[in-house]
């Protein structure tokens, strides 16, 4: 196989060892940035490799969350939060390999490519601090069903800009203030430091899915809040959750039209 962007994708999905992960993405980023890799074109797995652990359960299955203020429920969020940052690797590098056939500019790949690139930093800063903790990612069940928006989009990108970045990413800028909140309540400036640096990037992830949504949707010739309101409705599960941080959705350009009309509130 050529050597490519789609290619090193793959690479990365193909990762069961979430160190190999970071490790593979962090050169692809690095090889793309430096001009060497073309596009290509590849099929992507439908599922990304796992390892062995965490153990991966239903989300009625899972245990209850502990409160912050105890090192075992500090351990606990940011285990559950490590799983959600593998994910999001894996989703950045599955939008780049898995539609190639869009011809889309180069400014959709390196806008994702940067997302990759984070998203596998989070992942590191997240592994590092549990393991200051006494913990490592894999310790703890963790939630099985954190690919199945992807599943539900494969075939669509508008679908998977629409789920993903701006119905999932929006909803971690909903909940991670209160996270850091918590966390410095419980006196963990270090953890307050590491999701600080994720809520910062993942506005910008945010953005940028907002960004590419409506350049589909543009080409589409479609209105991109009735789009948005389409997809959702089509390949997402649920009403979108307030309380809504609505000044990191407008900072990330996407302003209530988009999603209040699909909320319960």
């Amino acid at each position: 196989m050529a050597d490519t962007l789609a290619a090193r994708a793959v690479d990365v999905l193909m990762a069961p060892d979430p160190a190999d992960k970071q490790a593979l993405s962090a050169t692809a980023v690095a090889a793309w940035r430096a001009g060497a890799l073309d596009v290509g074109c590849t099929t992507p797995p439908d599922r990304p490799a796992r390892p062995a652990h965490p153990e991966l359960r239903a989300p009625r299955d899972m245990p209850r969350r502990r409160a912050a203020q105890t090192l075992a429920g500090r351990v606990a969020l940011l285990h559950a939060l490590a799983h959600i940052e593998l994910n999001a690797i894996d989703l950045a590098w599955d939008i780049v390999a898995r539609f190639t056939h869009e011809n889309l500019p180069r400014g959709f790949y390196d806008d994702w490519v940067t997302v990759a690139g984070e998203e596998a930093r989070h992942f590191g800063l997240l592994r590092e601090r549990l393991a200051a903790l006494g913990a490592a990612y894999g310790d703890l069940p963790a939630h099985g069903g954190l690919w199945q928006a992807a599943e539900a989009t494969a075939d669509d990108l508008a679908a998977r800009l629409a789920v993903v970045p701006l119905v999932l990413e929006a909803r971690g800028l909903d909940v991670t203030p209160a996270m850091i909140e918590r966390l410095r309540a419980a006196g963990d400036t270090e953890s307050v430091g590491v999701l600080d640096i994720i809520y910062r990037d993942e506005i910008g992830h945010v953005a940028i899915g907002r960004r590419w949504f409506e350049f589909v949707c543009a080409r589409q010739g479609r209105e991109p809040k009735a789009a948005y309101h389409d997809h959702v409705r089509d390949r997402f599960k649920g009403l979108i959750k307030p309380p809504f941080n609505t000044a990191a959705r407008d900072a990330a350009g996407l302003t209530a039209g988009y999603y209040r009309p699909l909320s319960e509130g």
